[in-house]
């Protein structure tokens, strides 16, 4: 696929805009169906098609795996930090009044907060499983043809047998 200039310009204009709609159910996700689950995953299918279309390698420069486990850890702590918040204000775990001025914004804040952290949490799983299990056929690959040509040549450092001379003791 990455030869043909037809599908390679249409993602170009199609990655953009499926950001664009996971950012759309990301934030609209408190005032209708949608949220973080289901904008994660839209935005790691944008990640994925950049890694089919234009090739792992550039996949992986375009989102690289030590970036993909910080954002994990960030969505993670971002969605535990705003149940905790609630503690230092006196409430139970995730209940969100507290945060704002008044319960009704309290509840809005609170709700944006974990909805992204749960976004984040899922879109970063969901490119590292990607590049997981698309990697492997790759490893795969590699290890057969390493396999192949051990098979046909000996390893140049084994050591040789050395003729025993004399009498054994």
């Amino acid at each position: 696929m990455q030869d043909n200039p037809v599908i390679r310009v249409v993602s170009k204009v199609m990655i953009p805009t499926v950001m664009l709609f996971a950012l759309y159910v990301q934030f609209h996700g408190d005032y209708g169906p949608g949220g973080g689950f289901q904008a994660g995953v839209i935005f790691a299918a944008a990640f994925v098609l950049n890694a089919m279309i234009f090739g792992l390698n550039r996949g992986r420069h375009v989102w690289p795996a030590n970036l993909n486990l910080l954002a994990i850890c960030a969505g993670v702590l971002l969605y535990g930090l705003t149940g905790v918040a609630s503690f230092f204000f006196g409430a139970n775990y995730l209940d969100y009044d507290v945060l704002g001025a008044t319960a009704k914004s309290g509840q809005h804040i609170g709700i944006l907060l974990v909805e992204f952290g749960v976004g984040l949490t899922v879109a970063s799983v969901m490119v590292a499983l990607f590049f997981t299990f698309a990697g492997r056929l790759t490893h795969i690959r590699l290890l057969s043809k390493m396999q192949a040509h051990e098979e046909v040549s000996p390893p140049a450092n084994k050591p040789k047998k050395k003729r025993q001379t004399g009498a054994r003791k």
